[in-house]
This record gives structure tokens, sequence and C-alpha cells, in this order.
């Protein structure tokens, strides 16, 4: 028996509710950025400006994607790519490394998805001083650090988390009606992401009296820190029944866990839409993720970094919209 079967056992009407509950993707789906066509003929009559894309890592597919739609917009807009990660999303000091050699490389504009929300921002700093264009995408700079380092206002290109965590997470607890012990594996607490993700399942979880949560740790992102922090939470909690994880990696990893100790008795919910994650909930071994468009955030990165070099003034932030992926919506 699979783990949203066992979930069954003590959801009184979910079957029910899961013919009935599919999600309405009316105003959902991924932004539409409007090519400039005269900025797009202006990248032809001028040298190739160069844009760094820093990311925190390719082991993770997520970012894979980011790359593909930063590729498609350097090749649109005419730029010269330089892609950059770290080994993996907690090597933060390799990516200040990274973009100190950008800075001294004197690239025209920075696109990066910062591993650490407060960290990063002196290196971005010293990148705005030398005259290089940053866009912040996927991750919110710390908006009060940026403030107490001088830094100037950054266009920001991402999705709103706390609000596609609360939906993922109240589409399944909606549906609970006994008493049920949960717990949130987070990512890497000092990004903004993450906090809002974690906030946004936490108001989920409160919105239903049945449900109580017993735990709240770490995994940073990772697929082996989510398969160890999973075992570790329901050595200590063998209550627990639903477990709700802030990216799919650590999704998969619980999953893992599950899997080799043979637990049927717990579901998992995960965020990011990777094709394990979606070949995992039509396994039924996940109840739900959150398409949150990593190559169109890519994309537009790269095209408001474009946009900010040719004198355009561009927005603020730029919120891609996201879509719940369920079973029913994969039907």
């Amino acid at each position: 028996m699979n783990p949203c079967r066992s979930l069954l056992t003590f959801v009184a009407t979910l079957s029910t509710l899961l013919l009935l509950a599919c999600q309405d993707d009316t105003g959902q789906g991924k932004a539409s950025p409007v090519t400039n066509t005269s900025v797009t003929a202006a990248a032809k009559a001028s040298p190739k400006p160069s844009i760094a894309l820093v990311m925190k890592t390719l082991t993770n597919p997520y970012y894979i994607q980011m790359e593909q739609g930063a590729r498609r917009a350097a090749k649109e807009y005419g730029v010269e790519l330089l892609v950059k990660t770290g080994a993996q999303e907690t090597s933060i000091e390799q990516q200040i490394q990274i973009v100190d050699e950008l800075i001294q490389n004197k690239v025209a504009a920075i696109v990066i998805a910062p591993g650490d929300s407060k960290r990063l921002v002196p290196i971005l700093k010293k990148a705005q001083d030398q005259g290089i264009v940053i866009i912040d995408v996927d991750n919110r700079l710390d908006a009060p650090t940026m403030q107490s380092q001088g830094m100037k206002d950054i266009p920001f290109v991402g999705v709103d988390n706390e609000k596609a965590s609360f939906e993922s997470v109240k589409y399944v607890v909606d549906q609970i009606r006994k008493q049920t012990a949960v717990a949130i594996l987070e990512g890497i607490r000092s990004t903004e992401n993450s906090r809002l993700r974690v906030q946004g399942a936490e108001q989920a979880f409160a919105s239903n009296k049945f449900i109580k949560l017993v735990a709240k740790e770490s995994a940073s992102w990772k697929i082996d820190e989510g398969r160890d922090v999973s075992k570790r939470l329901l050595t200590e909690h063998p209550e627990i029944r639903l477990l709700y994880c802030a990216n799919d990696m650590m999704a998969l990893g619980a999953i893992k866990f599950l899997q080799d100790s043979g637990k049927t008795d717990v579901a998992v919910i995960g965020y990011d839409a990777l094709e394990e994650a979606v070949i995992a909930i039509r396994q039924g071994r996940l109840l739900a993720t959150v398409d949150q468009s990593a190559a169109e955030q890519g994309y537009v990165g790269i095209m408001l970094a474009f946009r900010r070099l040719q004198g355009e003034q561009v927005p603020p932030a730029t919120i891609i919209k996201t879509r719940l992926v369920t079973a029913d919506s994969l039907k």
C-alpha cells in the first residue's frame, strides 16, 4: 500500500474530495514577457554584453531548467552568457568567490539566485559599486541587510513562495478530519524562499483544528539530508503522518526513506515540480508539488538585465505565477 492510500484510512472523505478538488488554473501559469523588438534590434547592432547567471548548483534539476531559460533569452537578445554555480546549495562561500571573480572580469551584469539572503549582500554591493547591473532571481536578498550595506534596490524575479506553499498544503489539509501529526522539512534557514514556504505551510496547517505540527527541521534543500532528517523525525515522532518539504529534493529524500523502511502510513508534499516529483505523484508517493517555472525565471532575469544595460527602466519585482500539481491536475 502506498503512503497516500494509507493516509486515506484516517481522512474520512479524501477520495471524494480528491475527485472534486481539481485545481482551477484560471489566472495561473507562466509569465509571458513581451519581446521588445527595438531592444532585440539594438542587440544585433552592438557588441554582445556579457551577462553572468550565478546559481546555487546544478545538482538540483530545478537550476538546470533555469539555465535553459536563461540560454533561450541570451540567444534571443544577443548576449554573451556565462553560467556559474557552486558545488552544492550550501556552497555560499564559493558563490561569493564566483561573484568576486566576475567583478574582476568586469562583466556587464550578474543575474543571481543567491544561496543566502544575507551573506551575498556585501559582495553584490561591491559589484553594484563597480557599475555592474544586478538582477536577483528565485530567492530574495534580505532588504534590511541591503539597506545596512548601503546597497541600492535591485529588480527581483521570482514567485510568491508563501502563497504557493499555503495553497499546496491547504489542498491536502482541508481534506483531513482526524487528529494528524505533521512535520516540516525546511531549506537553508537563512534563505528568504525557505522562510516564506515554511510560513505558508504553517498557516495552512493552522487552518485545520485536526492538525498538530510536532517538528520542524532543516534538510538544507538536499535529497540525502531529506532522507536522514525524515528518518530522525519519524524515529522521534512516530505519530507523524504527513511531511511538508520545502523543495522536491528533500521530498524525494523523504520518499526514499519511507520506501526503504517500509512505512506506508506517511504522506509527503513537495515544491518545485521536478520531473521525478511528478512521477512520484503519478505513482501515488507524493500528494502535491508546486511548479514555479524555473526556466521562465531564468529567461526573465536575463531579459531584464539586458534591458537595464540598454538604459531601460524595469519593474522592481516580476512575480511569476505558480501552478499546483496534483494527481488530479495531471489527469
